[in-house]
């Protein structure tokens, strides 16, 4: 009796074992057929990100802002405005220049001023600005003492405004990488016209009837 209850629980064991088998199999399939489906969908989304249409694009005014905050001309890259770069970048080498050239003649004519007043033959510094065959003595001393002065003011308020001028082109290029990407958005209709015909204008307040009515233009935009 005992051989034949051992024979018997043989084969159940082997069954479930089979069955355990069986439901691993499964479970390992769906796991990888979920696995999969996952990684389909996030390459799909890669994808899409990719992919991005450049004609319904629309930047960001903040980011623009920031951007050409930091660096110059950014903003204008950021918006996919290219063309302006040389304006943009041809302002600032203009006006660095302008701030580099009129600050060496003021310090030239600064210090040239300063020899012209002292007397010491020495520091005659001044000569280099002279026409050939000029020289300074007692009669034009004073003239070319406030000829030397006005310059020197000159230069200065020449690098002063080459500053100034930098700072506003700096200051354009940041307003007009804002404004732009604010206006991308403005939507334009296809219909934009401008009319102008004759009309007859009407003038309530004259007594004289034949004064009332006097010719006119009338003019209407379209947008």
């Amino acid at each position: 009796m005992p051989a034949t209850a051992g024979t018997g629980a043989k084969p159940l064991f082997v069954n479930d074992m089979q069955l355990l088998a069986e439901d691993t199999i499964k479970a390992e399939q769906a796991l990888t057929h979920a696995d999969s489906l996952a990684l389909m969908t996030l390459s799909d989304t890669l994808k899409l990100k990719k992919k991005r249409d450049w004609a319904t694009w629309h930047p960001n005014p903040k980011r623009a802002l920031w951007l050409a905050i930091v660096i110059p001309g950014a903003g204008q890259i950021y918006n996919r405005k290219y063309w302006k770069l040389p304006i943009v970048y041809g302002g600032f080498v203009g006006c660095a220049y302008a701030m580099r050239w009129n600050n060496q003649m003021y310090r030239d004519y600064s210090q040239a001023y300063l020899d012209i007043m002292d007397n010491d033959p020495n520091t005659q510094s001044y000569n280099q600005f002279l026409h050939l065959g000029a020289k300074i003595d007692e009669t034009n001393l004073a003239r070319y003492q406030a000829l030397f002065k006005n310059r020197k003011d000159k230069f200065r308020r020449w690098r002063d405004l080459s500053f100034f001028c930098l700072v506003g082109v700096y200051a354009l290029s940041v307003v007009d990488a804002y404004v732009d990407a604010s206006l991308s958005e403005f939507d334009i209709s296809n219909n934009l016209s401008l009319k102008v015909e004759p009309t007859i204008i009407n003038n309530s307040t004259e007594r004289n009837p034949l004064k009332q009515n006097s010719l006119g233009l009338s003019c209407s935009l379209n947008f």
